[in-house]
């Protein structure tokens, strides 16, 4: 063979291995296959008081073999809660925490009995303003909501960093992941604030990276019903009102062509109007088991002192079974 032609083939194969030595990982890959990726890995959370009392919906992701990382506000107050995989029907229940950081709103909680896939953890100090990201959580209880946004700031609160997003996130988001073009995790949703529509917030990972280097043994989430929380990084963002607004009065509409239809009644015991009431209806069998919830949002004005009839909706066998409601007010904004 000749001298020119080996030293051509030589050249392409060199060529070759620049492009197979490219990493794998430096690819974006598309959005259906981030959402198929990261379901297994996300869970809506449902919390309970200490008398068994629904208390708060949330979302988070398994960062680790059995353990999953949320919110600390998703989890505060109560004294024990299950999470449920997206997409699947079992639920485990939460053995405690492992790990907590309540001035930036995360914490991580030891589930029982699971083996789902854990995301991965990316880097934060890469990215900037206009790239893409994914947000994946219950917003509403709308269970595995997929969304798409980019990061439109990036905020210094004090001596803290926060990630602005536009990605939609509401009540039920709280603790869901926020993943980059890669799939990987780059934040933890944030939901409700007040003071303004579409500023959407993230906890960047690296918080998230430092509690799982610092975990401990398990502590029983009944021995937090009170997490002592110290000065939040959210504090100068808003936060949640949750007292002065009642829901009850739950009526059914007895008809085969609307079964699943019913409406409640939203109460403002406050000396000023409310509006963008949120609450949490959880649905009840004869045995005392939840068998659905529903995160209603009245956007409307509720004047001081009245009351607002509002609609929703189940699936109608959940009206066929239900024994008994519970309320739960979200959050809601005072008009000053």
């Amino acid at each position: 063979m000749k001298k020119s032609k080996i030293n051509y083939i030589l050249k392409l194969l060199s060529m070759v291995t620049i492009l197979v030595s490219i990493p794998l990982w430096s690819y974006a890959k598309t959005a259906r296959e981030i959402a198929q990726n990261s379901f297994p890995s996300v869970v809506m959370l449902l919390m309970e008081d200490s008398n068994g009392q629904p208390l708060s919906l949330g979302s988070g992701f398994f960062v680790k073999e059995g353990i999953v990382a949320t919110n600390v506000h998703v989890i505060e107050g109560a004294a024990k809660g299950y999470v449920k995989i997206v997409g699947q029907k079992p639920k485990y229940d939460i053995a405690g925490i492992v790990s907590i950081d309540s001035v930036r709103d995360i914490v991580l909680l030891s589930i029982k009995g699971t083996k789902a896939p854990s995301l991965t953890l990316g880097d934060d100090k890469q990215v900037s303003v206009g790239d893409e990201i994914y947000a994946v959580g219950n917003p509403q209880g709308l269970e595995g909501t997929f969304s798409q946004g980019i990061i439109s700031s990036i905020r210094q609160v004090g001596s803290e960093t926060i990630l602005q997003i536009t990605a939609p996130i509401s009540p039920g988001s709280s603790g869901g992941p926020v993943l980059n073009a890669q799939g990987k995790v780059i934040g933890v949703a944030v939901a409700t604030f007040k003071g303004g529509q579409n500023l959407n917030f993230a906890i960047p990972v690296t918080y998230l990276a430092s509690l799982l280097s610092n975990m401990k043994q398990v502590t029983p989430l009944s021995t937090k019903a009170t997490i002592k929380q110290k000065k939040s990084i959210l504090d100068d963002l808003g936060g949640r009102s949750v007292e002065g607004v009642i829901a009850g009065q739950l009526t059914w509409t007895y008809s085969p062509a609307n079964l699943g239809d019913y409406s409640f009644s939203l109460r403002n015991q406050l000396r000023e109007p409310v509006k963008d009431v949120y609450c949490l209806v959880v649905f009840y069998d004869r045995s005392n088991n939840p068998i659905d919830v529903d995160i209603v949002r009245y956007s409307g004005i509720i004047p001081a002192g009245l009351a607002k009839r509002v609609e929703s909706r189940v699936h109608g066998d959940v009206q066929k079974i239900t024994y008994k409601t519970e309320f739960r007010i979200l959050d809601f904004k005072i008009i000053d």
